[in-house]
C-alpha cells in the first residue's frame, strides 16, 4: 500500500465555533493543509455545507460524528453521510454500530472508523463509567472487534497505536487525536503525544486541532507538523 504523502496524514480539527470561521482557517492554511475534520459542535451549527464546499474544492473531510444508536439508524445516517463525500466518518466502536455502518457505507469511498476510548478518559474515567477494562484492554477488545467485522479503521489515542499496530498489522488504518507538538498545552487530552511519537508508533494519519487553529500563525503551525511527519514517516 502506498503511503500518503505528509501533507495527508494531517488531519486538522476545525473544531470552532461557527462555519465562517472555520471557512476562514481553511482558506489561511491555503494549501498547507489537505485534510479537515469536522465535528459536532459545527455540524450542529450548519457545517454540513462546509462538508460539501470542502470536497468541491479537493480537499478530503472527516466527518466526527461518533454515531451510536440502534441499527437501522446507525445505517440511515451512514448512507447520508457517503452522499456528501467524506473521507471517514466515526462511528462508536460498539459492534453492532460498525456492522451497520460498514454496510450501509459499501460501495461508497466513504470509510468507517471506530470511537475505541476517546483521549479525554483514563483508566479512572472508565471505572467511574462503569467499564471492567482497562483503557488498553478495552482497546484491544474493540480492535479485534472492529477487524472482525471489516471496518476501515480506529481511532485510538496515541498510548495505545504501538501495540494496535502490533495486533491488527495493516489490517486497520489507525488514526490518532490527542497529537500535542513537544511544549503545547494538553488541555483536556490525557492521553497524548508529540507528532512524531505518534508516527513513530505506527499511526496512519493524526488530527490536530488546537495546536495549528490557536497558533499565531496556523499555516506556520501546520507546516511545522507536516515537517515532524515527514521526518518521523
Amino acid at each position: 500500500m502506498t503511503r500518503p504523502a505528509p501533507r495527508d496524514r494531517m488531519i486538522v480539527a476545525l473544531d470552532l465555533p461557527t462555519v465562517a470561521e472555520a471557512r476562514d482557517m481553511a482558506r489561511r492554511l491555503g494549501d498547507a493543509a489537505s485534510f479537515y475534520k469536522i465535528g459536532m459542535e459545527l455540524v450542529y451549527g450548519g457545517g454540513l455545507d462546509l462538508v460539501r464546499a470542502l470536497v468541491g474544492e479537493g480537499k478530503q473531510v472527516f466527518l466526527d460524528l461518533k454515531l451510536h444508536d440502534i441499527p437501522a439508524t446507525v445505517a440511515k445516517a451512514t448512507a447520508q453521510v457517503a452522499r456528501l463525500g467524506a473521507t471517514y466518518l466515526t462511528v462508536h466502536a460498539y459492534p453492532q454500530t460498525m456492522k451497520a455502518a460498514r454496510e450501509a457505507a459499501a460501495g461508497s469511498t466513504t470509510k468507517i472508523l471506530g470511537v475505541t476510548v476517546l483521549t479525554s478518559m483514563d483508566d479512572a474515567d472508565l471505572a467511574e463509567a462503569g467499564y471492567a477494562h482497562r483503557a488498553a484492554d478495552l482497546v484491544a477488545r474493540r480492535a479485534d472487534q472492529a477487524r472482525a467485522i471489516g471496518i476501515d479503521g480506529l481511532i485510538l489515542s496515541p498510548e495505545e497505536v504501538g501495540a494496535m499496530r502490533a495486533r491488527v498489522g495493516a489490517s486497520l488504518i489507525l488514526v490518532t487525536p490527542g497529537i500535542r507538538p513537544a511544549g503545547a498545552a494538553l488541555g483536556d487530552q490525557k492521553r497524548a503525544a508529540t507528532p512524531a511519537a505518534a508516527i513513530a508508533a505506527g499511526a496512519d494519519a493524526l488530527v490536530v486541532g488546537r495546536p495549528i487553529t490557536q497558533a499565531d500563525d496556523p499555516t506556520a503551525a501546520a507546516r511545522a507538523i507536516t515537517a515532524e511527519i515527514a521526518a518521523a514517516g
